[in-house]
């Protein structure tokens, strides 16, 4: 084993919360029928899998949104208006600051797009501070499909009980589960900061 279990951090709702409806809002703002594009846009939840899911690049994803509802603007507008979705969960931001500072590795493991990917990375320092990232879009997987969890023990160089897992959706943690990982759903900020703590023999402030 090795003598400290890595971290493994879901990103949304549980470092960052995130509200589509948002980015839906302001982009049928931009449209000429404000009311239809909102309604097209909510309906395009298979078209954001397909991207997170990495079948479909970024230009591509933008194109088919565009079409969809009629934006009028230019990428770099599409891309602030759907990245400016999130907000830090200050803290779970302030577990892993701690948790790296004792000497522990951490990882973001999410579903997620290079979209937002672009934006957290540019408007949150935190992110910049872990040991290593496994998005689903590069990998053309999703949690829970095994393939994912592959790529986190092969990029840890952990295994079973030397990764502890932090996630808000019971099916991803239940994939963690059966590869024998050590989990945490995480419902509240506070009951996952002082499991983990508990774990990692850390008294977390």
């Amino acid at each position: 084993m090795n003598p400290q279990p890595a971290i493994i951090f879901d990103l949304g709702k549980v470092l960052v919360d995130f509200d589509y409806r948002v980015a839906v809002k302001r982009l049928a703002q931009r449209c000429a029928n404000p009311l239809l594009a909102a309604a097209k846009i909510a309906n395009q939840i298979p078209l954001l899998t397909d991207y997170e899911s990495g079948r479909l690049s970024t230009p591509e994803f933008f194109e088919r949104i565009r079409a969809v509802c009629g934006f009028p603007g230019k990428f770099e507008e599409f891309a602030d208006i759907f990245g400016d979705i999130f907000t830090e969960i200050p803290p779970m931001v302030s577990l892993q600051r701690q948790l790296r500072a004792a000497g522990f590795n951490t990882y973001i493991f999410s579903n997620t797009n290079e979209l937002a990917v672009r934006w957290i990375t540019g408007h949150f320092p935190f992110f910049g501070h872990f040991d290593g990232y496994i998005y689903s879009f590069e990998h053309k997987a999703q949690k829970p499909e095994s393939k994912l969890y592959e790529v986190v023990e092969a990029t840890s160089g952990r295994r079973g009980a030397d990764l502890i897992y932090i996630d808000d959706r019971p099916e991803n943690i239940a994939a963690g589960q059966t590869r024998g990982w050590r989990v945490i759903l995480h419902e509240t900020p506070q009951k996952t900061r002082t499991l983990a703590g508990e774990w990692c023999g850390l008294k977390i402030d």
